[in-house]
This record gives structure tokens, sequence and C-alpha cells, in this order.
């Protein structure tokens, strides 16, 4: 009988249960797939395990086009922290985080409730609730009437949009503004 080190027979066993799991998973995944003809498709398989491997990671925008949403603001506690741009964040900046806009896309936030506007400028990511479009510093909420509320419908108007290529495409504020000068 050949003796192995105790860590040595636990580690194979762990990865003897491990390999065992994951084939049950892949097997139990794929009878459940052979019910549909669709789901077996190369390209529904790719696609299947593309969503799963990024789950919740919205494509970039950037159309310019305007959207609807909800908008919520920054808590007290995420003052001086690092924002996905790498700055710190700035309670008093008219800053704002966007799961779908570019870094460094300037907007027009609109409170649908009451009217009114400001401009920001995305520079980090978030916010990670279903609905909510667009999180804005206290100063931004403050100036929307929204810092009573924590939460209020919102449309926010891309007015500059940083392309891949590194130039910059009109939004649909600009685009407007522009229409409204030339009348």
């Amino acid at each position: 009988m050949v003796t192995m080190p105790f860590a040595l027979r636990i580690s194979t066993l762990l990865i003897a249960s491990t390999l065992a799991a994951g084939a049950a998973v892949a097997d139990t995944s794929s009878n459940s797939s052979n019910s549909s003809t669709a789901s077996k498709t190369p390209a529904a398989q790719q696609s299947k395990s593309a969503a799963a491997q990024k789950p919740g990671k919205p494509k970039l925008d950037h159309s310019g086009e305007p959207r609807h949403g909800k908008a919520s603001y920054y808590a007290d506690k995420f003052a001086g922290r690092k924002m996905a741009d790498g700055t710190p964040m700035d309670p008093n900046s008219n800053i704002a985080a966007s799961r779908t806009l570019p870094i460094g896309t300037k907007a027009e936030v609109k409170n649908l409730e009451n009217g009114k506007t400001e401009v920001v400028e995305i520079r980090d990511r978030g916010p990670y609730i279903d609905g909510r479009i667009v999180d804005l510093t206290p100063k931004t909420a403050k100036k929307l009437d929204m810092d009573e509320k924590g939460v209020v419908p919102v449309v926010v108007t891309p007015i500059e949009v940083p392309q891949p290529d590194g130039s910059i495409k009109p939004g649909a504020a600009a685009e407007r503004d522009i229409k409204t000068a030339e009348r």
C-alpha cells in the first residue's frame, strides 16, 4: 500500500469531488437543453456562456440618445473614495455615475417631477440597483430638489459622448440646442 501525505490525500479528494460535481452540472444542463432544439445551435450556446460570464454588465451606449429612469445620489460615505476614472469623489461637484454612458460623457439630467435640470460629467460606474440609471453627487441632488426624496424619475440626455476611436459625438441635448439656435 502506498502512503500519501495527509494534505495530498485531502487535495486529491477535493479535486475529484469538484470534477464530479462539475460533470454532474454539465450533464444536467445538457439534458435540459436537449428539450429545446433552439438550444442546440452553437450561437445559442455561445450567447448562454457569454451571458453567464458577464452577468449584469451592460454594454456602453455611445449613441447619444436620451434615457429615462430613476436617479439617486451618493451617500456621504463615498466622499473621497476613488471613482472609476481614478479621481476622488467630490460631493460638491457636478459629477455622476452611469453604468452605460462612457466615462467623460457630459449629460443633462432633468428631474421629471419638477423640470429642473443640471449638467453633469460621468466619471464613475453605478448605480447597481435595477431601474436606476444615474447616481448624482449630493450637490447636484440638492440643485434638482431630490435630496429629500432620494430617488426621482429623470431623463438623462447626453451632450458630448466620447467614442471608442477618441472622437467626441454630439449627444441629443447638443443637437437640440443647435436646432434651437438655428431658429
